[in-house]
């Protein structure tokens, strides 16, 4: 027998050994594995079994990471394979999660059974053995998303890291999906989840889980909601008319039902009744002609006469004549053809035939009625059609009048409106048509809106964790701070935020009210905040709280609009609270959505700011010259929009823009141009001004308001114009404006998404200190509550202590509104205020920062 020394031990013929002796017959075979060993997992703490079988052999061994096994820790059992009566040795080992934990390196722990016979050796494979596990956090989520129906659907998932690589299955509300039984889901090789063709059944709560043999792990739900937009179904028939006699009205209607509305899908656009004007021929009744002559004397001894239902013949359900159409009386017998001489009267003289007024009056004796009918003539007359390419506006909105608006508008010739890019407008001049009452509610009607589709040039996305970040949308003073620790640790969002544009957003407004801020969305809507974001967003009131009741609108997944703030009635418990500055709305919100700020006036004297801003030509080779006056709420995203038109139309800003009041006096505002050298200049317009309505100003919800004032030169040569604007509010107090042709506004170019530190003043390491130094309440007041009160935000003290850290909600409110301008060494003097000189070295200290 062959002795081999091993490491520790050396091959004996000990009973320990892994040793035997083969019978003389086959001591010229070499072994072969009947059982190798296979590739095992090692779940928690169990150890796991190799298995190794061979025949024939004469010892086995283990091998694990290129060292033998120890002797003592092989399991043997011999047999006999009864058919060849070969002898068969099988040996087993455990192993454990530490001997596996101790090999370090990109090494795998990896063992493999020798065998030997008297002939030589054979190596079995190598079995790998591996610590099985699930990470709890997936490293990307499904997200909710909101779809058209038959629209394809894409849900995202990244499984935990594992091992073994877990399997994945998706489930729609609790049931498992089988796209093998549903040809309308497929899973991708990566796992996400694809709908084809999105059915109404397909709404619900989607997750992804993850399993393999160590734990089973479910994403957070994603919600699909799959909406049906409205369609108009086919007109009905038009109504009878509704005079019965002369002009009146007739209509049809439709409904939104082709298909109806569901899910939150948008509702039809336009009328469901249509008027048309209609004239109803009037009943003409009959009336008779004059009696014909009276026939000569006939054979029977009477005479005839006629007359006709003509004068007017009965038409279009008139009556008819009443009387007879025909009369008879006899003659007198010298009339009579069988007399030969006339009767005498009892005093011998012949008698005299009736006159015929005299008959028709008394005598009644020998008259026959006629025993027939006569057709009225004309019976067939056609009625008027009315003219069905004629349509009527309908009002939705709410119009009240405090004074008398006619005469206010009049239109001396020319339309008052001509488009401009975009469905834009501009007003000629200040001169309206016959009915100012259809003009004005066919502008201010009103509708609804549920999503838009993403404006590229008006969205910023970012992708953040749990330290935050910032996204602004340059030059629209619009942005979102998410603080540290809003997200929470292991996740990480896709966050996006855009502004709206206003024509595309159906905000109910009644009475008063009136849009004071851009319509802007955060989202996705479904995602979950760990503590409240903060939107900023430029307002246009007059920042006088007695004027205004003011409203933070949210839209809902249906996408009706709904109020979750009264501004002055906060509560600290509230999932939204507001900050309302001079011009800065600040909203902290634990959800993202559609958001939207509305005043309503409570009395004349609450006021609008506008920002009047004035655009020219940027080249004249003509003699006409223009000059465009917008008339636009002072918020910075609409004023960017005009910027980003006027830059496609070739115009460029000819002055700073200036600010007006527009209080809610319901008069109308005009504008006009003066003092211009009559010797090179001259106006085209032939109004003295022109005017533009109050709705359109008060209502908010329009763009691209103005006036064009179109001048013209005298000569090529003349090159310069210096004029006065003139702008005021009818019965009010004008303003004048001086413009200068030379002045261009440089854009901004911050960037738009900030992720992690950058996007904050205050250092995170910092921040955290200042947290803890400040938020334990001092005896004194030396706390958040005095920085509250250095800051000028102690106004908001019921909010800032409804948190668990209220100076870092304090912090969080500081970053938002001196992203741009604020000093940190300000910061840290009012810390030095406080008593904190330790806060203050943090802020100062090079090291930390």
């Amino acid at each position: 027998m062959l002795c081999w020394i091993f490491a520790g031990f050396t091959c004996t013929g000990s009973e320990h050994a892994a040793t035997s002796t083969l019978p003389a017959a086959f001591t010229d075979l070499l072994p072969h594995f009947l059982v190798e060993p296979e590739d095992e997992y090692i779940v928690k703490n169990k150890p796991v079994t190799l298995t190794c079988r061979s025949t024939p052999a004469t010892q086995i061994y283990f091998k694990c990471n290129g060292e033998w096994v120890h002797q003592d820790d092989h399991l043997i059992e011999r047999t006999i394979d009864p058919a060849t009566a070969l002898p068969i040795m099988q040996v087993k080992i455990d192993i454990t999660r530490q001997q596996v934990e101790k090999v370090f390196g990109l090494d795998e722990y990896w063992c493999q059974c020798v065998a030997w016979s008297t002939t030589g050796t054979q190596k079995s494979q190598k079995a790998f053995i591996r610590i099985a596990y699930l990470r709890k956090n997936f490293e990307e989520e499904p997200q909710g998303k909101e779809v058209t129906l038959d629209q394809e659907v894409l849900l995202r998932c990244h499984p935990p890291e594992g091992v073994p690589p877990p399997e994945v299955e998706w489930q729609r509300n609790e049931d498992v999906l089988d796209p093998a039984s549903d040809p309308n889901f497929f899973v991708t090789a990566d796992h996400n989840l694809i709908i084809k063709q999105a059915r109404l059944a397909d709404t619900g709560n989607y997750t992804c889980a993850a399993k393999n043999i160590v734990a089973r792990r479910k994403s957070p739900s994603a919600t699909v909601v799959v909406y049906v937009n409205g369609g108009w179904s086919t007109w009905t028939t038009w109504s009878s008319c509704s005079a019965v006699c002369g002009r009146g009205w007739q209509k049809r209607s439709r409904s939104c039902t082709n298909p109806t509305p569901l899910n939150g899908g948008t509702s039809c656009e336009g009328q469901n009744v249509q008027k048309s004007a209609c004239v109803a021929t009037c009943p003409v009744d009959g009336g008779w002609s004059e009696w014909s002559k009276w026939s000569a004397c006939g054979a029977d001894c009477s005479m005839w006469r006629s007359r006709e239902c003509t004068q007017p013949a009965p038409s279009t359900g008139g009556k008819d004549c009443q009387g007879l159409d025909l009369q008879s009386l006899n003659c007198t017998s010298l009339e009579c053809p069988q007399s030969e001489s006339p009767p005498l009267s009892t005093h011998g003289a012949p008698l005299q035939p009736f006159s015929t007024e005299r008959f028709c009056v008394t005598c009644t004796q020998g008259m026959t009625p006629a025993k027939y009918h006569r057709e009225p003539k004309n019976s067939h007359l056609l009625t008027i059609q009315p003219d069905l390419t004629s349509t009527s506006t309908s009002y939705q909105g709410t119009l009240r009048s405090r004074h008398d608006t006619v005469g206010k508008f009049s239109m001396a010739n020319g339309p008052l409106l001509d488009p401009l890019p975009n469905g834009s407008h501009t007003l000629h001049n200040g001169k309206l048509g016959a009915d100012p009452g259809e003009f004005v509610s066919r502008l201010t009607a009103q509708g609804y809106f549920k999503t838009l589709p993403r404006d590229v040039d008006n969205t910023s996305y970012g992708t953040f964790n749990f330290l935050g970040g910032r996204l602004t949308l340059p030059n629209t003073g619009i942005s979102l701070l998410i603080p540290p620790e809003a997200i929470p640790r292991g996740k990480i969002y896709e966050i996006y935020l855009t502004v709206q544009r206003k024509e595309d957003i159906r905000l109910p407004l009644a009475g008063c009210q009136t849009l004071l801020s851009p319509v802007v969305s955060c989202g996705p809507p479904g995602v979950v905040l760990t503590r409240p974001v903060i939107l900023s967003m430029d307002h246009c009131s007059d920042a006088c709280p007695e004027n205004w009741a003011v409203r933070l609108k949210k839209q809902n997944y249906e996408g009706t609009w709904e109020d979750v703030l009264l501004m002055g009635e906060e509560h600290p418990s509230d999932p939204y609270y507001c900050q309302l500055e001079a011009e800065t709305c600040r909203v902290f919100s634990e959800q993202m959505g559609r958001f939207a700020l509305v005043g309503e006036s409570l009395h004349m004297g609450a006021a609008k700011r506008l920002r009047l801003v004035l655009f020219s030509d940027a080249y004249c080779t003509t003699l006409e010259y223009n000059i465009r006056v917008y008339c636009m709420d002072d918020t910075q995203d609409v004023f960017k929009e005009v910027m980003q038109m006027e830059r496609q139309l070739g115009g460029r800003l000819i002055d700073e823009p200036h600010l007006l009041l527009f209080k809610d006096s319901y008069h109308n505002l005009r504008l006009s141009i003066h003092d211009m050298p009559q010797a090179h200049w001259r106006s085209k317009l032939l109004a003295g001004y022109q005017e533009i309505p109050f709705y359109h100003i008060w209502n908010g919800s329009q763009r691209y308001l103005h006036c064009t004032f179109t001048l013209e030169r005298l000569s090529l040569a003349t090159c310069q114009l210096s004029c006065q604007l003139c702008v005021w509010q009818v019965e009010g107090e004008g303003q004048s404006f001086g413009l200068d042709f030379n002045i261009f506004l440089l854009m901004d170019s911050s960037s738009t998404a900030l992720a992690g530190p950058s996007a904050f003043q205050i250092p995170y390491l910092i921040r955290q200190k200042i947290c803890s130094s400040l938020d334990t309440p001092c005896p004194n007041g030396a706390d958040w509550r005095m920085l509250a009160q250095r800051l000028k935000l102690d106004r908001h003290m019921s909010f800032f202590a409804s948190n668990v850290s209220p100076t870092s909600v304090i912090l969080d409110l500081w970053e938002a509104q001196h992203f741009h301008s604020g000093n940190i060494n300000q910061l840290a003097t009012v810390m030095a205020d406080i008593g904190k000189q330790e806060a203050m070295i943090f802020l100062v200290s090079d090291g930390e920062c």
